[in-house]
């Protein structure tokens, strides 16, 4: 097996080929023992001592470190906490300050929801002194003027899987006088990112998708250390005070990157966490993506050679996409509800897209073949019109 094949540390479900680890990473064996540790021995017997004793207290920065080394990021410019909504709203609102006399906030038309929801929430709150300019993501380099405050990309489009030049479009953004901030949560764990190489000011994600934490799990936010002590957060929370214990009337943010701490630290999905980044000191992850755009290949080779009713989405060069596989169909949703029913689970986003994620940790090439058969079937015998697999979840 290639060498990144890491299979036995996955509890997964026999007869299973699971293909949506890009949405939600499966359980890593060794989390179970390290939660009820956790929970035994430092909540059950330190109690609320065990804010010192076990570090909890120390979590987000020295898991945010962890973190780092996937994404290339030097130690003590990553922290981790919240959900990534949150960081999205951090990050904006300090590159806003960064830059204030301009007022666009520059993304796309393939940037995950999520994040365009949390810009027009902050430029709602700021009366209306701000516009969101999305454009299509082959025309970003195109919109980057000197109006620009803010870049907001996601790397990995999510339905899609069409991956951005971080390096050049991080550099138009310079050029033009505006702050880069990347969203990495199709990228993380995906394959190697060097974001202090790209020179990106900010960068945001999630960690329960390629990285495995659980569902839930921690963000984490990135700050380019020059700037880690200038930043001003929006969100003062009070573990991001320079002395949270001190308790004083008056916010002073905290030094360096504990300054983009907002709330107390999910102890317990931050141990998680910690315990599926293990699994991430014995990968290389240059072998990773070479793995992965292997097993990408003979899947859309596959596809295409068996199945007519779909059409690739994808970029069809593989350095133009992470470590998804996208097809779109007519019928993709209820074509997904009945591959999940023959043991291959992928997922299904609006209008069309039907998603595979492809995660060498514990996908081989007999799963991919797997699922080549089982794509197969549903198509070729019109498995997809079956009733039960038109009701729509509320999950797709």
């Amino acid at each position: 097996m290639p060498s990144v094949f890491r299979k036995h540390l996955f509890d997964l479900p026999e007869n299973v080929v699971y293909l949506d680890g890009n949405s939600l990473g499966p359980l890593p064996r060794a989390v179970p023992d390290r939660l009820n540790a956790v929970m035994r021995q430092e909540w059950g017997q330190m109690l609320v001592t065990g804010w010192n004793a076990a570090g909890w207290m120390e979590q987000p920065r020295k898991t945010g470190d962890r973190v780092g080394r996937l994404i290339g990021a030097p130690p003590g410019s990553v922290v981790m906490g919240d959900t990534l909504s949150i960081k999205v709203f951090q990050a904006v609102a300090a590159g806003l300050k960064l830059r204030p006399d301009r007022n666009i906030i520059l993304s796309d038309t393939g940037n995950f929801p999520s994040d365009l929801y949390m810009v027009e929430g902050l430029i709602g709150m700021m009366g209306g002194a701000y516009q969101l300019r999305t454009v299509a993501p082959d025309a970003v380099y195109a919109a980057i003027d000197e109006s620009v405050a803010v870049v907001l990309l996601t790397e990995v489009d999510y339905r899609t899987g069409r991956r951005h030049d971080t390096i050049g479009l991080t550099q138009a953004a310079q050029d033009a006088g505006a702050v880069m901030i990347w969203d990495l949560a199709h990228s993380a764990g995906a394959f190697a990112v060097d974001i202090s190489s790209s020179g990106a000011e900010m960068a945001i994600g999630c960690t329960y998708k390629y990285l495995n934490a659980g569902p839930g799990a921690p963000a984490f936010i990135y700050v380019r250390p020059d700037l880690a002590e200038h930043i001003e957060p929006a969100l003062s929370g009070w573990l991001g005070h320079r002395a949270p214990f001190a308790f004083a009337e008056r916010y002073q943010p905290g030094t360096g990157i504990e300054r983009m701490r907002v709330g107390t630290p999910p102890v317990l999905q931050m141990a998680a966490l910690d315990c599926a980044l293990d699994i991430w000191d014995c990968v290389d992850l240059e072998d990773l993506r070479a793995e992965s755009v292997r097993l990408q290949e003979r899947l859309i080779s596959g596809v295409a050679q068996n199945v007519p009713d779909v059409t690739l989405a994808s970029p069809g060069n593989p350095e133009l996409r992470g470590s998804q596989v996208s097809f779109s169909c007519e019928n993709g949703y209820a074509a997904m509800q009945a591959l999940i029913d023959l043991g291959v689970i992928g997922d299904f986003r609006a209008p069309d897209i039907m998603r595979f994620g492809i995660t060498p940790l514990y996908i081989s090439s007999d799963d991919i073949d797997i699922a080549i058969e089982c794509i197969s079937r549903v198509f070729n015998e019109r498995i997809w019109d079956r009733p039960q697999y038109h009701a729509r979840k509320a999950v797709t």
